[in-house]
């Protein structure tokens, strides 16, 4: 989509200011459940690593904007009913930023009607949240109805409800937006603290209370809900639409027997990935309004009149003047109701933006990268290693969104951003590309990789599919017939200091018995881990790890595999997360690997135990280490988790920069996936399946 207009909800975003604003402890005061979940992963994992991940999760910038308009500039092949050039609303944060491109799941646009402007359009997001709060309320013809905060969405919901045939008194600290209700239809106002609202409430019902109460106001405090207690009649309704306080006085609401509703967004489906990002609609006959169909209804509503958006705008600017309405929304200098970002259609799309690093030449003695996915883990385990390694140097970098681009390759050094892979594929510059995104890209990204000459790192898996690992087998065999390329897995454990001194203990001659445990704990099936198009399940998108482990130890090739899945009748736990995979490698070894997700976070995650030519040795969570060795038992502890990244950045850049090759060789990567599809059938089956190479 390329954007025409889009508003600043300004309470939202003002609270995502404040809250961005804040120090560390008034973040964790703001989220106690995520303090918790921190201290737990220090204890496992030490405070270092807990550190580095908190931190790359703050530095994480979060686009703003969640309601726009605008033009379609290119669509997936399963868009049927959108053309380019098509006129679209958006919705969703992530999605309908304050951006000059977004990337759009179908199921969040709507065709905007004739007659109806790109401005108008651009509030059919927020329009959409007073019209689920409206339908959470059920108004009834001529019920007494306040709305407590008169911002836009409450503004919106005035004429929603006065299109209900409702009366209703609406409520606010400013003047100017309590006119402005006036202006809408409302039938009378109250401005706080100037106004007595009970008083104007009793007043309003004839001493009976108003039979229903919407909270649209966005504040921190517990007064919106103490008043709606208080003016609310007996048996009445409170339905809160915005961010508030929720500390709801019990005797109040105990004594009234109040009905008290939280609505969620836009309506059903919002914040359900399956509906939002998969396009899986609710069916029409059993959820009438979802967010999609409300957002129909309010363009309706604009079409026909009954819904007046264009007058809720008090300011516009262009979109290179956005800093000066938050700058405005900041420090409160006006009194603001709806503000518009306006937006050159005609504006060239720029396909590389660059950054810090500008100007500096490609380094004939490094190895020229580019780096596409921008994520957490990239963050943390890959890019700060790379940013630090003297033979690599960063060129491109490549991540869905610009904002994320450009903040990270302004941190880590790039020379520039981009959001389109081609731009780096075709840079000659670039020797290696080292892949971070989603699961289900792995394998395409690395095909034009291979096949436009550069050396490949792509984070585990591989491959989600058997068809894509004889593609990228096909690729890699392609690209090595001109020159030598090197195609490099994440399997980073293999790596780590501990790992290695493991492998030290034993004679390569002797076979070995290898036991390795994973307690994940439960990871929720509504992930994108999960989705057979994104994640494909932790059988394919984790247990390479072990199994790459447990093969570089004993130094064999797996020859056979048996797997058994834990039977669960629950929706938590997906069919093949909770396994036990015996495999048989060619050298005697035999391995097995225990992986659930049924256990609990708090209990350390791994442990790997090797038995064979009389010693022994166990690994806990690469912090412990204990090793019986010709009788001998020495144990060593690290303060914090070493996996062995550092290391496999290290090896990877200097494999690909002296000799074009990989630090793990393509027929290991190769046989681990093909464990992996050799497990899946056998779970399925029920009997061994024998591995080909």
């Amino acid at each position: 989509m390329r954007t025409a207009a889009s508003i600043i909800s300004p309470g939202t975003e003002k609270m995502i200011m404040d809250l961005a604003k804040k120090s560390l402890i008034g973040k964790a005061k703001e989220r106690p459940d995520l303090v918790r979940q921190v201290i737990t992963k220090a204890r496992t994992h030490g405070v270092l690593a807990t550190f580095q991940n908190v931190m790359a999760k703050m530095d994480k910038p979060l686009p703003l904007g969640y309601s726009a308009a605008g033009v379609v500039e290119a669509v997936g092949p399963e868009v049927m009913d959108l053309k380019i050039g098509d006129r679209v609303t958006m919705a969703g944060a992530g999605y309908a930023s304050h951006a000059e491109m977004n990337f759009v799941p179908r199921i969040l646009t709507s065709a905007i009607p004739d007659g109806i402007s790109f401005e108008e359009a651009a509030y059919s997001t927020v329009a959409a949240i007073a019209m689920q709060g409206v339908r959470l309320a059920r108004p009834e013809l001529s019920e007494a109805v306040v709305v407590s905060g008169l911002g836009l969405i409450g503004l919106v919901a005035v004429q929603l409800l006065k299109a209900n045939g409702c009366r209703v008194l609406g409520i606010d600290f400013n003047r100017d937006k309590v006119e402005a209700g006036l202006r809408l239809g409302l039938d009378e106002g109250v401005v706080l603290p100037d106004d007595n609202a009970a008083r104007a409430v009793e007043r309003f019902t004839k001493g009976r209370g108003a039979d229903l109460t919407l909270i649209t106001a966005a504040t921190s405090s517990n007064q919106p809900i103490e008043l709606a207690g208080e003016i609310t009649r007996r048996k009445g309704r409170i339905v809160v639409v915005g961010a508030v306080g929720l500390n709801i006085p019990r005797d109040v609401y105990y004594h009234k027997e109040l009905e008290v509703k939280v609505s969620m967004s836009y309506g059903p489906g919002r914040y359900d990935r399956s509906y939002e990002e998969g396009g899986l609609d609710y069916p029409y006959d059993y959820v009438r309004w979802t967010e999609g169909r409300n957002i129909e209804s309010v363009l309706d509503l604009m079409r026909s009149g009954k819904l007046n958006v264009r007058a809720l705008t008090t300011h516009r600017f262009p979109l290179n003047k956005a800093g000066d309405a938050y700058q405005m929304i900041g420090n409160g200098s006006e009194s603001y109701i709806g503000i518009v970002l306006d937006y050159d259609l005609q504006k060239p799309q720029q396909k590389t933006i660059p950054v810090a690093a500008v100007g500096q030449p490609k380094s004939t003695d490094r190895l020229g990268i580019g780096f596409v996915g921008a994520g957490n883990y990239s963050s943390v385990h890959l890019l700060p290693h790379l940013k630090k390694n003297t033979e690599a140097q960063l060129l491109g970098l490549v991540s869905a969104t610009g904002l994320n681009a450009r903040t990270k390759a302004e941190k880590f050094g790039f020379t520039y951003c981009t959001t389109e892979l081609k731009s780096v594929l075709e840079d000659p510059a670039i020797d290696a590309l080292f892949i971070g995104t989603r699961h289900s890209t792995h394998a395409d990204f690395t095909v034009q990789a291979l096949a436009a000459g550069k050396h490949v790192f792509v984070e585990k898996p591989m491959v989600v599919t058997e068809e894509q690992l004889s593609a990228v087998i096909d690729a890699y065999v392609r690209a090595n017939e001109k020159q030598r390329i090197g195609l490099m897995v994440g399997l980073n454990r293999r790596f780590a200091p501990m790992v290695t001194r493991l492998k030290s203990v034993f004679d390569p001659k002797d076979p070995l018995q290898l036991i390795y445990r994973v307690n994940s704990g439960q990871i929720p099936t509504s992930t994108w881990l999960h989705e057979p198009d994104e994640g494909a399940g932790m059988l394919i998108g984790e247990m390479s790890h072990f199994v790459d482990v447990m093969q570089f130890i004993c130094g064999e090739r797996p020859v056979k595999v048996f797997a058994s899945a834990l039977s669960l009748n629950s929706k938590k736990y997906a069919d093949q997360d909770n396994l036990s995979v015996v495999i048989t490698f060619d050298g005697g070894s035999v391995g097995t690997l225990c992986y659930n997700t049924v256990g609990n976070g708090a209990f350390a995650k791994e442990r790997l135990e090797v038995y064979g030519g009389g010693n022994v040795a166990a690994l806990d969570d690469f912090r412990s280490l204990q090793i019986v060795k010709n009788g001998k038992l020495t144990q060593s502890k690290a303060a914090n988790q070493d996996k062995g990244q550092q290391r496999e950045v290290k090896d990877t850049v200097e494999a690909f920069r002296t000799t074009g090759t990989a630090p793990i060789s393509f027929s290991e990567l190769v046989a681990t996936m093909r464990v992996i599809f050799a497990a899946r059938k056998s779970a399925s089956a029920g009997e061994p399946v024998e591995v080909t190479l």
